[in-house]
């Protein structure tokens, strides 16, 4: 996880130095914004990771990465959507406001469908009843 955070960020150092803004298409900017989300997702992964699994120690390593993964796609969604709007002369605190209260959503969202909807049976008996087999 670091070295393909550590990758990112010089593909972002790359692009940065490279690619000539006053100059470049389309995909120049992508180049710039991709490089720069993964590296920023990668990073915020990496950190959230830590704290959980230093500070907090309640839960097993693969549930703090896949919380710290989640979390940080979403940080690094706001922070890129944010400087893209900035750079076209979209960013209001309306906008900001919008992009925070539909990102909360989200992560609400998906904090209470847990495994993407798919929750263990509570009983056997409601294993017997979602059983197709038995």
């Amino acid at each position: 996880m670091i070295m393909a955070t550590l990758v990112c960020w010089g593909l972002w150092a790359f692009v940065l130095w490279s690619v000539n803004p006053e100059t470049t298409n389309w995909l120049g900017f992508s180049l710039f914004y991709l490089a720069l989300f993964l590296s920023l997702a990668g990073t915020a992964a990496i950190i959230g990771f830590l704290v959980r699994f230093i500070f907090l120690k309640r839960q097993l390593a693969f549930r703090a990465v896949k919380i710290a993964f989640r979390q940080s796609f979403i940080f690094a969604f706001l922070i890129t959507t944010s400087l893209v709007l900035l750079a076209y002369d979209l960013f209001t605190w309306l906008n900001l406001v919008l992009l925070v209260v539909g990102l909360s959503a989200l992560e609400y969202f998906l904090i209470s469908h847990g495994s993407f909807g798919i929750q263990p049976p509570a009983s056997e008996a409601e294993e017997k009843e979602t059983n197709i087999y038995g």
